[in-house]
């Protein structure tokens, strides 16, 4: 057996608590993603946007960001550590994207989204989430 096996702790059997966090708000996020998605297309369709491909292409990356979301929640909750990466970026550009909205405006959902992307990204470095996903 190799020092590094030895020295590595045992990952828990069951999710952290803090994990069952990051996992579900990851999946809300993503069904968010998908809701306005659908409301993309359906503005689309009824004539409310004229941007075709504007909206195409919203709609396209919403849904692979949403898919992304999903992967990853569920390498999360597996205990592998692929899932971090991802779930971080987009915890990080949706904050910056928040922080953006405050500053031309000052609308509570941004507020929300920035307090919830802080939450995420901190109990995504927590040492319960980083233990029970490392490689096993």
């Amino acid at each position: 057996m190799s020092s590094s096996t030895r020295d590595r702790p045992p990952a828990p059997a069951a999710p952290p608590p803090s994990l069952r966090v990051v996992v579900v708000v990851a999946v809300v996020e993503a069904v968010a993603i998908v809701v306005l998605s659908g409301w993309g297309v359906v503005q689309l369709v009824t004539g409310q946007q004229t941007a075709v491909g504007v909206v195409l292409f919203l709609v396209l990356f919403g849904l692979a960001v949403a898919a992304t979301l999903v992967g990853s929640a569920r390498a999360l909750w597996e205990g592998r550590r692929t899932g971090r990466a991802p779930v971080a970026t987009w915890q990080l550009l949706q904050g910056a994207t928040a922080l953006a909205v405050l500053q031309a405006t000052s609308a509570p959902a941004a507020w929300a989204v920035l307090v919830l992307s802080v939450v995420v990204f901190v109990l995504l470095l927590t040492r319960p989430v980083v233990a029970y996903t490392v490689d096993r």
